[in-house]
């Protein structure tokens, strides 16, 4: 959150997005550049903006690196800008949390899915035949992460590879979920908003603040 403050702080407040015209990108460094708009927009957390409030602050970016006189002063208003964030984002996740409670208790109801103390809801496809990991170790996992609506927002398959990483470098609802796998099982796992992105959601937007996610997961195997 602190990158995020900075970057609002040093861009400021941005001409409506109607008058700045889209150019075409014609070369390598176009391409480039329009790379570094759409990094500045994942790192911008999803706050519900309406329409004028994105065009201010595209008039807020568009004064900034165009070296106009800003029509704020930065100063004054930068140390507001964490408060506004935050009230933003608990808004939107107190009503991301009521949308998802639905889901939440549909998926711990269906047969065989076992709820956990911290939440997680835990339903084994297969059991496997392998190990099961411990905190402290790295996995391969092939996966595909769904939103309560039922769309994909990440997947191994998609990317046509396996995901390695330390289980304890993950979401907690994963590091719990797969200390309950044997090597070579599979299992869907639900996870509440409080052990997956909490109130502050993802990166990029996908996530929103308090949304609760599922997972469609086979454990390939343990590295140590």
């Amino acid at each position: 959150m602190r990158g995020i403050i900075h970057l609002l702080i040093t861009v400021s407040l941005a001409v409506p997005a109607a008058a700045i015209a889209a150019p075409e990108l014609e070369s390598d460094d176009d391409k480039v550049i329009y790379v570094m708009g759409i990094a500045m927009g994942r790192n911008f957390p999803s706050l519900g903006l309406t329409e004028r409030e994105t065009e201010i602050l595209y008039r807020g970016l568009s004064d900034q690196l165009a070296g106009r006189e800003l029509a704020v002063e930065p100063n004054e208003y930068g140390q507001k800008v964490q408060a506004l964030v935050e009230t933003r984002l608990a808004v939107m996740a107190s009503e991301e949390r009521d949308a998802s409670s639905d889901f939440v208790k549909q998926a711990a109801a269906v047969k065989g899915a076992r709820t956990t103390e911290s939440g997680l809801i835990y339903l084994e496809a297969s059991e496997g035949t392998g190990e099961k990991p411990a905190v402290t170790d790295s996995v391969t996992v092939h996966y595909t992460g769904t939103l309560r609506d039922g769309s994909v927002f990440d997947s191994s398959h998609k990317r046509g590879e396996p995901a390695s990483f330390a289980l304890n470098r993950v979401i907690p609802c994963w590091t719990e979920a797969l200390q309950r796998m044997k090597v070579g099982g599979k299992a869907t796992i639900v996870c509440p908003s409080d052990i997956a992105y909490g109130d502050r959601g993802a990166p990029g937007g996908l996530i929103k603040p308090g949304a609760a996610l599922k997972f469609e997961v086979e454990l390939l195997s343990i590295d140590q």
